[in-house]
C-alpha cells in the first residue's frame, strides 16, 4: 500500500508517500519562515495562504521523485489537527479531494500522534510499549505508547510547553525567528556555572510540566544586568537550557521506573536539540534504557510521518467519509475524528 501523506498544520508544507514493502519513497518540506520572521511569529493568515500555494507543487514534485502517478497512490493521509484552524482545512480540503478525484481511500491522522511515530521511520526502532517524551511549541507531554491509538498521558504542560518557552525566551534575549533554534545555538557559546535556574516542579511529585515561572526567572535575570555583552546573552541562554533540558530528564526518569518501561522516545521540535538528545542518552545509559530518535529532519512537522501514521491507520481499518473535519484542539487520547 502507497500512502500520501500531507501535513499543514502550522506553517510548514509537507508531503510524503510511504510504500508498506519498501518504505519512505520520498518526502519534501516547504518551511515558512522567512514568510513568518519579520513578525516574530506564525501569523495564521498568510501560513494558510502559502500552504495554498506550495500544496499542490510539492504533491506533484515528490510523485515525480517517488516515480510514481496519481493512480500508483492507494490511499490519501492527512493531518486534521491539532494545529491553526485555516492551514488544517487546506490539507484537509486537498487531501480529501484528491482521494475522492482518485477513487482512493482518506484517512485523517493526528499531528501529535504522526510525531509519536515518527521514530518507526528509522532502521534503530522501538516495540510496543515505550515511554515517549513528546516535546513541541506547543506541547510538553510524557506519553505511555502501547500500540496504535493506546495512549495514556502520564505527565503534560500545565502552562508554557518547553518549545514555547524556548520562543519566548529568545525573544525576551532579543534573539531572532524561530527562537528555539536560535537560542540553541547561542547556548553553545555560554559558560557553565555562571547562572543557575530553578528546575520547575521537580521538588514535588508527579510528571507534569510548568515552564512558565522559568521564562519569568530569565526575564528579571536578563534585566537585572548592567549593560549586558553578547557573551552575558550566551551564558543565560545556556542556563536557560539546562534547566528545561535537566527538567525533562528528571521526569523521564521518574516515568521510566514508576512504569517499568525499558523504551524511550523523544518526538516534537524540541527533540532536535542536541544537549537534550546528549542528556538523555546519558540517562538511558544509566538506567539500562533504549533511547531512541527521530532524525533531526523528523522531529519537526513533516509529511513523512502523516504518510506512515495514515498507512497504520488504514491497515487497522480506519477510513474517511466525504466530509472531512479540522480540529485545532485535539487531545491525543480523544481517538479519531
Amino acid at each position: 500500500m502507497r500512502v500520501l501523506g500531507i501535513e499543514t498544520s502550522c506553517d510548514e508544507t509537507g508531503v510524503a508517500v510511504y510504500d508498506g514493502e519498501r518504505g519512505l519513497l520520498a518526502h519534501a518540506l516547504f518551511s515558512q519562515v522567512e514568510l513568518h520572521a519579520p513578525y516574530g511569529g506564525v501569523v495564521p493568515e498568510l501560513a494558510s495562504r502559502d500552504h495554498v500555494r506550495r500544496l499542490l507543487p510539492l504533491i506533484s514534485q515528490v510523485l515525480a521523485d517517488a516515480q510514481l502517478r496519481k493512480q500508483d497512490i492507494d490511499a490519501v493521509a492527512y493531518t486534521a489537527g491539532p494545529g491553526l484552524i485555516g492551514a488544517l482545512l487546506v490539507g484537509a480540503a486537498v487531501g480529501r479531494s484528491l482521494a475522492w478525484a482518485w477513487q482512493k481511500p482518506a484517512v485523517s491522522v493526528h499531528h501529535m500522534e504522526g510525531h509519536l511515530l515518527a521514530v518507526m521511520l528509522e532502521t534503530h526502532a522501538p516495540s510496543f510499549p515505550f515511554l515517549a517524551l513528546l516535546v513541541s511549541g506547543g506541547h510538553s507531554q510524557l506519553v505511555r505508547v502501547d500500540g496504535l491509538g493506546q495512549y495514556e498521558i502520564l505527565g503534560d504542560s500545565i502552562d508554557d510547553a518547553a518549545g514555547e518557552a524556548f520562543d519566548k525566551t529568545a525573544k525576551l534575549l532579543g534573539l531572532g525567528y524561530p527562537g528555539g533554534p536560535v537560542l540553541a545555538r547561542l547556548a553553545e557559546q555560554g559558560q557553565a556555572g555562571r547562572f543557575h535556574f530553578p528546575r520547575p516542579m521537580t521538588q514535588r511529585p508527579g510528571l507534569d510540566f510548568s515552564f512558565s515561572g522559568l521564562k519569568t526567572f530569565v526575564m528579571n535575570t536578563w534585566q537585572a544586568q548592567v549593560d549586558p555583552d553578547e557573551q552575558t546573552r550566551a551564558d543565560i541562554a545556556l542556563a536557560f537550557e539546562e534547566a528545561i533540558i535537566d527538567t525533562m530528564a528528571i521526569k523521564c526518569q521518574r516515568a521510566l521506573q514508576q512504569t517499568g518501561l525499558t523504551q524511550l522516545v523523544i518526538a516534537g521540535g524540541v527533540g532536535a536539540n542536541r544537549r537534550l538528545r546528549a542528556v538523555l542518552t546519558t540517562l538511558g545509559t544509566t538506567l539500562g534504557v533504549q533511547v531512541f530518535y527521530p532524525r533531526p529532519l523528523f522531529c519537526t512537522d513533516n509529511g513523512a510521518m502523516i504518510a506512515y501514521a495514515g498507512y497504520l491507520r488504514l491497515l487497522a481499518g480506519d477510513r474517511q467519509d466525504l466530509a472531512f473535519y479540522a480540529r485545532p484542539r485535539w487531545p491525543i487520547a480523544e481517538g479519531v475524528v
